[in-house]
């Protein structure tokens, strides 16, 4: 079963942490062992995998983001979000985490991150659980 997770965004980009609600998730499912596939149905929108213990990295890594992609330049996509595009892809739209002991198996320093790159917007990100089968 899919469960879903409602997201509201309050800037054009923004990156939060799901890191609990994805661990509630696996929690009530009650799943000790197997594997998390989350996925975001946006196109503007990406999930990424980094350190949450300083909320600076996060800052660092959205800054990054518009050098790479600026805001403003000569896009050719007439709604005006390509850069949301181009980030999104290159976030990319999906991450797989094992789950241990009913836990999202993460390093020490560890979190996952919503990436909003078109909003302020109402988002969603999808969780599958699929339990070990021995």
């Amino acid at each position: 079963m899919i469960q879903k997770l409602d997201i509201k965004t309050h800037s054009r980009v923004e990156l939060q942490e799901i890191t609990g609600r994805v661990s509630e998730i696996i929690k009530a499912s009650g799943i000790k062992n197997g594997v998390c596939h989350i996925f975001v149905p946006h196109t503007t929108a990406g999930i990424i995998i980094n350190e949450h213990a300083d909320p600076s990295v996060v800052e660092d890594i959205s800054a990054q983001l518009e050098e790479i992609v600026p805001q403003k330049k000569s896009y050719r996509h007439m709604e005006g979000n390509s850069p949301a595009h181009i980030k999104a892809s290159l976030t990319g739209d999906s991450r797989t985490l094992f789950i241990e002991g009913g836990k999202p198996v993460l390093g020490t320093w560890q979190g996952i991150f919503f990436c909003e790159f078109d909003g302020p917007r109402n988002r969603s990100v999808l969780v599958k659980l699929i339990a070990d089968t021995v």
